[in-house]
């Protein structure tokens, strides 16, 4: 794959998109998801926050109604979906997550997930009561923490990050003390696509003490992830992005295997219980990750993601990560050729190393743009207070698509500038 320096190309033309997408080996993926040659939507560059759905779900969806839901009845729980969210879980561990069997699971929303974790920390660490977490984290990440603060008078200590980076390893050192149970972080920033130093982090954590908490969302499915080789406590994540789940698909829990024997996770429904059918008095904790399974599991719910799950095993998630990069190294050039003219600010790092899937541009009259770049059929999504965020989703966007959004972004601001 033609490859574009990490800083741009300030001293040589940028390619045509036209070239980049004949020399792109995993261009024939694009085929694959439904939309993706939709005139009326030249652009979609928001698959960071809704993958575009795969081709093939119109018959697995029909296939599951009239065979299993249809054909199999009540009788498919018993067949299969009580344990879809284990094995499924396991799936995801051993394909996008470097996780071993019998520590993920599929569940809830990614804020039900943040939520029993975070009260399973704050359970492993008694006589520990301050929770870590930065500013720029995701909205639900740092509600979900007050609420839990409110809720057990536990205390929040604050990271503040700077701007289009996120939370280091350095940020961690000068916070992380003897009352810290658990820190939790994004493993890439929401809105700056900025990657966290994960086993660092966790190591220093673990070094004082404490346990970590990592929000997968911007990263699962888009770059390598190593939970177990990181020695990573926890962690959690939505599948309707990378993963390609469709609109509200579950969420997704890791508990480390050294964790689970003592776990202790607040919302405790029939489904984790020992033995559900039993209909007992009281509740015991089932072994293992069942354990933080509250509720009937989203059967429906986890139909899409195993489409995806075996496109991303069947590409390599290294090859979807070179990709990547080389989508977002067009869209820095493109940035520094277009629109740095026009007074646009990048919010995203240049380096290779620390910079995820999406690019953010920041300008004071963004906010005035997006209907009209919809309405055009250009598809990115905004980020208050004046952030532009170009989702690229390596196996569904392709380069005449990083160009056209860039396009239409600078003929739309070129007046106002």
């Amino acid at each position: 794959m033609t490859t574009l320096p990490a800083a741009g190309l300030a001293d040589a033309p940028v390619p045509d998109a036209s070239v980049l997408d004949a020399a792109d080996p995993l261009g024939g993926y694009r085929s694959r998801f439904l939309g993706a040659d939709d005139p009326s939507v030249p652009a979609y560059l928001d698959g960071n926050s809704l993958g575009r759905p795969l081709a093939s779900l119109p018959g697995v969806f029909s296939s599951f109604v009239t065979e299993q839901w249809g054909g199999r009845l009540i009788r498919g729980w018993d067949e299969s979906w009580l344990n879809l969210p284990l094995a499924l879980g396991d799936r995801i561990g051993r394909s996008v997550l470097g996780a071993a069997a019998g520590q993920t699971v599929v569940a809830d929303s990614t804020t039900v997930s943040l939520y029993k974790l975070i009260r399973t920390a704050l359970h492993a660490r008694p006589g520990r009561s301050e929770i870590v977490i930065d500013r720029g984290n995701f909205p639900t990440d740092r509600f979900v923490v007050e609420g839990v603060a409110a809720e057990t008078g536990a205390h929040i200590r604050w990271i503040e990050t700077e701007p289009g980076r996120g939370a280091t390893l350095a940020d961690a050192e000068a916070v992380i003390g003897d009352e810290t149970a658990v820190i939790v972080l994004s493993h890439i920033a929401y809105r700056s696509g900025y990657i966290a130093d994960v086993p660092g982090i966790t190591a220093l954590a673990h070094e004082r003490g404490a346990l970590v908490l990592w929000d997968l969302c911007h990263s699962v499915g888009s770059v390598p992830i190593e939970l177990d080789a990181w020695g990573v406590d926890l962690a959690t994540g939505c599948t309707y992005k990378y993963l390609n789940g469709g609109p509200g698909s579950p969420a997704f829990l890791y508990v480390n295997a050294a964790l689970l024997g003592e776990a202790r996770q607040p919302i405790w429904g029939w489904m984790g219980d020992r033995n559900p059918f039993a209909m007992a008095d009281g509740y015991v904790p089932a072994d293992g990750i069942r354990r933080f399974i509250s509720g009937t599991p989203p059967v429906v719910g986890m139909i899409a993601m195993q489409e995806m799950l075996g496109l991303i095993e069947e590409v390599g998630i290294d090859a979807i990560r070179t990709k990547s990069l080389a989508l977002t190294d067009y869209a820095i050039a493109l940035f520094d050729e277009r629109l740095a003219p026009l007074g646009v600010t990048l919010s995203s790092p240049r380096e290779h190393e620390v910079r995820g899937s999406h690019v953010t541009i920041d300008h004071p009259s963004f906010a005035g743009l997006m209907q009209e770049l919809w309405s055009r059929g250009v598809i990115p999504d905004f980020r208050a207070p004046s952030g532009i965020r170009l989702g690229l989703s390596p196996l569904s966007t392709s380069f005449a698509e990083v160009e056209f959004t860039v396009e239409a972004i600078r003929s739309l601001l070129a007046p106002r500038a």
